[in-house]
């Protein structure tokens, strides 16, 4: 496995040792001045033009990368994590270099070990201001978009995300991204066809910051491929096919999905910020076909991967941002589109129990230990507070406001079901009336059609929430 690499190997004479003993160091690490220096000469020799006029026999060694120099370029891409060797990179005007290898080399590997070269070097704000300010280099970075190969567009995305994390430069990079409308197509590619897991998960990482950052952008994304012509000629939509936003990202989180639904968490933000816009929650659902596969996804995840009755409580905490943009996006879609086939009556006891159950472990995770005291001072209490329950309590807003719509399109065989099967038992009602009263009114429409159904267990419930009997 290869490291860091240590001072240039030996064999040299001893008026060189002393060079480097003497100030060759790089900052405070012991990386040699010359050895890197070497390195990068090696690379401008590789694209330099002689080496790129070549005919079809050099073919070969345009595509393909020396053993010795992707070592040795491989430590530099080790070494570039190191702040003082990415400044003295940046002093020596390696961005450049590497946009001359971008711009010019068809070496997949090459061209992979650059732009990781250049994702290390932005983790550091000075470089990364001074790398973003740079049109020509932007450009040829965001071009590495279009690439074929998965390792450099895995890379380019890593280095797209980290300056879009830099607030002092991200407004750059979104400008720039909206005058590049084919960037839109080359994500959309990838979200549907790509099996490789890694890539769409940091592609969906660089979506989901665009999105956050730009509403406008977001509606651009949602709106391109929604006006296909139906005339359009058969030829044409093969060589061009316009993608659609929603079915991409869907194509993208069920193959997520099925290596680790842990990875989810992303693509459902994603669906959760289209949610925010009317425009975003007509692309979900306009579609019958994209509209129901979403939805049969989140349903499958809350019903029987999330948060599970055999989970401990405490899993709520690892899924809790995740839960909130499933149940989200359910919400939304619900309160939307009540009248698709997909939304079936009959799915509306299932999605009742596992938000009741959910709510029943917020109620286990949101209890104190009795010797609490002993351990924490009140100022860390609150902080713990904080910090621990912000998501929580964003997520059971987002939970009882799904169950209160629920509630209210409950019909009295629907109930009568729920009760016989256990669903809408007096423990489950009591749950869910405990953090929907006094807020939320269709309860008492709910209680209306029990009495109806099981007198008795309406009674009960009224005697332990007596605000229901005042109000009915």
């Amino acid at each position: 496995m290869d490291r860091n690499p240590s001072p240039p190997p030996p064999g040299r004479d001893k008026e060189e040792e002393e060079e480097v003993a003497g100030g060759d160091c790089i900052g405070s690490t012991v990386y040699s001045k010359h050895w890197l220096f070497g390195v990068l000469s090696g690379l401008i020799q590789i694209v330099s033009p002689e080496n790129t006029k070549s005919s079809s026999d050099d073919e070969e060694q345009l595509t393909e990368l020396d053993e010795e120099m992707e070592n040795e370029i491989c430590r530099v891409w080790d070494m570039s994590m190191d702040e003082d060797v990415a400044l003295f990179l940046q002093e020596f005007n390696a961005p450049d270099i590497f946009m001359g290898v971008l711009a010019k080399s068809k070496c997949p590997r090459l061209r992979e070990i650059c732009v990781g070269i250049l994702g290390n070097m932005a983790c550091f704000q000075e470089i990364c201001v001074s790398i973003s300010s740079d049109k020509n280099l932007g450009q040829v970075l965001l071009h590495c978009l279009y690439d074929s190969d998965p390792p450099t567009l895995l890379e380019t995305s890593r280095l797209l995300l980290t300056c879009l994390s830099q607030a002092e430069v991200a407004s750059v990079w979104v400008e720039r991204i909206q005058e590049h409308p084919a960037i839109y197509d080359s994500i959309c590619f990838i979200m549907s066809s790509s099996t490789n897991v890694d890539l769409l998960v940091k592609v969906g990482e660089v979506v989901d910051k665009l999105f956050d950052l730009d509403e406008k952008l977001m509606l651009e994304w949602v709106r391109n491929g929604a006006a296909q012509p139906l005339d359009q000629p058969q030829e044409e939509s093969e060589e061009q096919p316009v993608f659609r936003l929603v079915p991409c990202i869907l194509e993208a989180a069920k193959q997520v999905r099925s290596e680790n639904p842990e990875w989810l968490d992303v693509y459902m933000h994603i669906l959760q910020l289209l949610t925010t816009v009317d425009d975003g929650i007509q692309a979900i659902v306009h579609c019958p076909d994209t509209g129901k596969d979403i939805w049969n996804l989140l349903f499958d995840l809350v019903c029987h991967e999330f948060c599970q009755s055999d989970d401990p409580p405490i899993i709520l905490q690892e899924q809790k941002t995740v839960l909130a943009s499933v149940f989200s996006v359910l919400s939304a879609i619900y309160a939307s589109q009540t009248e698709q086939e997909y939304l079936k009556i009959e799915k509306d006891l299932p999605l009742i129990d596992s938000l009741i159950r959910v709510l029943q472990n917020m109620e286990q995770c949101q209890k104190k230990p009795e010797n609490s005291a002993e351990s924490n001072t009140e100022e860390t209490k609150r902080t713990d507070l904080t910090q621990d329950d912000f998501h929580l309590k964003i997520l059971k807003d987002i939970l009882c406001e799904f169950l209160s719509n629920i509630f209210q399109a409950l019909t009295k065989e629907t109930v009568a079901q729920g009760v016989k099967e256990g669903q809408l038992s007096k423990q489950k009602c009591s749950s869910a009336f405990q953090n929907l009263l006094p807020f939320y009114s269709p309860v008492e429409d709910f209680i209306k059609i029990l009495r109806e159904v099981d007198k008795a267990l309406a009674d009960d419930l009224e005697k332990n929430f007596p605000s229901l009997k005042v109000q009915t």
